[in-house]
């Protein structure tokens, strides 16, 4: 004989009803203090999305782009940029980037290349502001490996003007960097 799913499983349809704030708990060993639950969210919708839609922050940027200064990043060993990566949880929905780029500079200091003039990134499409002073950084270029953990970069140091790509942040009214485009050899004149 037949019964609708709804006899069959009453617990279920019970938790339905039930808003999720009444299962909250004050004490959660599993949560850490602070914003975990909400960068948790974002990690979970910037992995399934379609593009990034969380807006930019600078928080973000630090955590990604920037190598910790004081550290000799010039005679660095081969698996820096390897363990950095990883370390720093930079991948596409689990699969290795191609590149990437760290600087070596306060943040403060990479925030006002937003406010140079633009120029063409070097993929020629979008518009990127390039610094006016010669920083330090890193280069990563993937050597093998198609996802992460498994992926393996050479380490390459640059000093250079650093072009990046900036945004506005409407939290805070300014732009913020987003990501590094190039770290570029200076013009001599």
């Amino acid at each position: 004989m037949w019964q609708p799913s709804v006899v069959m499983y009453p617990l279920s349809v019970l938790l339905l009803l039930f808003p999720q704030a009444q299962f909250k708990t004050t004490h959660n060993p599993f949560i850490v203090p602070g914003n975990f639950e909400e960068d948790f969210e974002d990690y979970v919708t910037e992995f399934y999305g379609t593009g990034s839609t969380t807006e930019p922050t600078k928080e973000k940027f630090k955590r990604k782009m920037i190598i910790v200064p004081g550290r000799q990043i010039h005679i660095t060993n081969e698996e820096y940029c390897s363990h950095a990566i990883l370390f720093k949880n930079i991948h596409n929905k689990l699969r290795c980037v191609k590149e990437h780029y760290f600087l070596q500079e306060p943040y403060e200091e990479i925030r006002k290349i937003c406010y140079n003039s633009f120029i063409k990134c070097k993929n020629g499409i979008r518009k990127c502001n390039r610094s006016k002073k010669v920083m330090e950084g890193l280069y990563c270029k993937l050597r093998r490996g198609t996802t992460s953990p498994d992926c393996q970069y050479e380490s390459f140091y640059k000093r250079g003007l650093a072009i990046i790509t900036c945004k506005w942040q409407n939290s805070i009214g300014e732009l913020v960097p987003v990501s590094i485009n190039d770290i570029s050899m200076p013009y001599s004149y």
